[in-house]
């Protein structure tokens, strides 16, 4: 059974995180600053989630908007991942994510996770899955 048993309940949780991760101090602005528009394509269950450069956070598809990076994961990988149990690299060379797009952008950005990594188990506890 998959980590998020919905849709909607894997959009109030990575909602919750990256509306966390986006309200940080120091990541919120040097995401913004960086002028990407991120779309997270997950499947099992089925949804996206966009990030964008005025700090927004959008669970489905919004209109008018093309992202920067696209990343492809289910949701079981994303869940790990914001465990810190797979790694970007690892994840990218195993397949388990694929990027579309200027990756170099993304991956200047992985060191400022640190407030979602530490943010995450909290809050996916909160939604009563196990960390």
């Amino acid at each position: 059974m998959p980590v998020f048993e919905s849709t909607e309940k894997m959009y109030q949780v990575l909602g919750q995180l990256f509306r966390t991760l986006l309200a940080d101090p120091e990541m919120g602005p040097k995401f913004r600053d960086s002028g990407i528009v991120i779309r997270f394509q997950i499947t099992q269950p089925n949804g996206e989630i966009w990030l964008t450069p005025d700090g927004q956070v959008h669970c489905g598809a919004p209109e008018g908007i093309k992202p920067t990076v696209t990343m492809s994961l289910g949701g079981d990988t994303c869940h790990r991942f914001w465990l810190k149990q797979v790694s970007m690299p690892v994840a990218l060379a195993k397949g388990l994510i694929k990027a579309k797009g200027p990756l170099p952008k993304v991956l200047k950005l992985l060191p400022l996770l640190k407030p979602a990594y530490q943010a995450y188990p909290e809050i996916a506890a909160s939604f009563g899955l196990e960390t």
